[in-house]
């Protein structure tokens, strides 16, 4: 049965028109035609059930966080995003109209009117924004293994270290404090201790975590642990009733992309650990936007991936939405992507049989479309343009829809430098973040137990040096005579003794 332009309106109409607050995607593509009529949506309240943002390099992934960003902002939601180019700092100016632009929001039904939106910015060097910074043990084991590329055994002895910590109640703030523990619980005072509640770390194992930290900390991304460590709470703020753009400028350290993309995943841990319970709400309280998610998963081992399944699954119910953005559906276990009901994926390329591939495994993970063969929609569709499925607000995923995107409004690159000066001066918590502190921790505490520990060494050496003397001070000059005679004979015999031994080997070796 061959559907019409009619049938196509009154189907994404039906799919796409939430009762409730919804983000303005873009209008449906019938026939390869723009159907301003057909207004795709994303109701606001299915977006803390996670989404996917894909496709291939140049096809506008960028451009529809952005739009997806703003729209957020507008309604009050803050939002967390990764900018790996640092041209996402445009979202603190109003864009500047063109006829493209007037062109594209006259298509969509949804006219171009430029608008700048609250925007805060950070750093894991501090160079570029508000330093953002984590403790050792908020980053967790599993984290730390996952960047530092330790084997299970590795990970296994991490994990006993920081249990240890842990139950001590001393604090790993840095890689120092970690450092100095896995010394003292490898070769110091507390190995015994380690190795009878925890099991023993062996000289070459820890040698080898050792090394990885020392190398962490030459490539010079060290300095993202410390405190004052980053508070989650402050990516809730808002200005004048929207909701503030916080951007991780992350163009200083592109060339440690684990490092950054675990990052990331640390502060949806914390999120997910210190923020409660809510359920469902009409409006997520934040969206977390996870650039480049293809790094996360790279070779990753299998504790990590369950961590990472846990953290999303369950984070919902915090209201924390959290929308996944890379080339490909394939770049994302089966066990994450299944739970991302709002998918926007832009066009795939196949020039290669790998690109065929993912091809063929992404179309698997869409519905049926009465409308559209998704496989030739996907690699025919143009910049601004991508195939859209989401939840609609009963949870049932909508009617699979081609969609000319809505034009983002502010300035899509770079925000002027004295602009982006300007935020970062201007932000309501720099001085907070600004200066690193050290208060004493594990570190400190170790070296205090060392220095006990030689201290009662030392005095043990004394005591026992006295208890000697005074054994020789009450012997009687016969006594004292009788021990010395004592003391030399058993030294001359020992002296004749080898003579004797050396002349029998002679005279053996002699017969010889």
């Amino acid at each position: 049965m061959e559907f019409g332009k009619k049938e196509f309106i009154d189907s994404i109409t039906k799919s796409y028109s939430p009762k409730g607050d919804a983000i303005q995607l873009g209008s449906g593509l019938f026939g390869g035609e723009v159907v301003g009529e057909a207004k795709v949506n994303l109701a606001l309240k299915m977006m803390n059930r996670h989404g996917l943002i894909a496709g291939a390099t140049g096809t506008g992934k960028t451009r529809t966080l952005q739009l997806v960003a703003e729209q957020l902002s507008e309604k009050a939601v803050p939002i967390f995003m990764l900018d790996v180019k640092g041209d996402l700092s445009g979202l603190a100016q109003a864009g500047q109209p063109n006829a493209a632009l007037l062109e594209r929001g006259e298509l969509v039904g949804i006219p171009f009117e430029p608008a700048s939106f609250p925007v805060a910015i950070f750093s894991l060097s501090g160079k570029l924004g508000t330093p953002m910074r984590i403790t050792v043990e908020d980053f967790g084991p599993v984290m730390l293994a996952r960047i530092l590329d330790l084997n299970e055994t590795q990970t296994g002895v991490l994990a006993a270290i920081f249990k240890y910590a842990e139950d001590q109640q001393w604090p790993i703030v840095d890689l120092l404090d970690l450092k100095k523990l896995l010394s003292y619980l490898t070769d110091g005072p507390g190995a015994a201790e380690i190795k009878e509640n925890y099991g023993k770390i062996s000289t070459a194992t820890s040698g080898t975590i050792l090394r990885k930290i020392v190398a962490i900390e030459q490539q010079g991304i060290a300095h993202i642990f410390g405190e004052k460590a980053f508070d989650v709470n402050d990516l809730f703020e808002k200005v004048d009733g929207r909701g503030v753009i916080s951007l991780l400028n992350i163009a200083d350290v592109q060339d440690q992309p684990l490092v950054y993309a675990t990052f990331l995943l640390s502060l949806l841990a914390q999120l997910f650990k210190k923020l409660p319970e809510v359920g469902d709400l009409d409006r997520p309280k934040l969206v977390f936007f996870f650039d480049e998610a293809h790094l996360l998963f790279n070779g990753a081992s299998k504790t990590f991936l369950t961590q990472v399944e846990q953290i999303v699954r369950l984070i919902r119910s915090k209201g924390v939405g959290v929308f996944f953005c890379t080339q490909a559906a394939t770049d994302i276990p089966e066990s994450v992507l299944g739970q991302l009901g709002n998918r926007i994926q832009h066009a795939l390329r196949a020039f290669t049989p790998n690109d065929a591939d993912n091809l063929r495994k992404t179309v698997k993970t869409y519905p049926n479309s009465s409308f559209y063969e998704i496989d030739k929609i996907l690699t025919s569709l143009g910049t601004g343009q991508a195939l859209i499925t989401v939840l609609n607000e009963k949870g049932i995923p909508t009617e699979v829809v081609a969609t000319h995107l809505v034009p983002a409004r502010a300035v899509m690159g770079p925000c002027s430098p004295d602009v982006y000066t300007a935020i970062v001066r201007d932000a309501s918590f720099a001085d907070k973040y600004q200066q690193a502190i050290n208060r004493r921790s594990a570190a400190e505490i170790v070296e205090e137990k060392m220095h006990s520990f030689e201290r009662q060494q030392q005095q043990q050496a004394e005591a026992k040096a006295k208890t000697t003397a005074r054994k020789s001070s009450r012997q009687t000059p016969y006594e004292a005579a009788k021990t010395q005679a004592s003391r030399t004979l058993a030294r001359e015999g020992a002296k004749l003794l080898g003579k004797v031994a050396t002349g029998i080997l002679n005279a053996i070796f002699k017969k010889k």
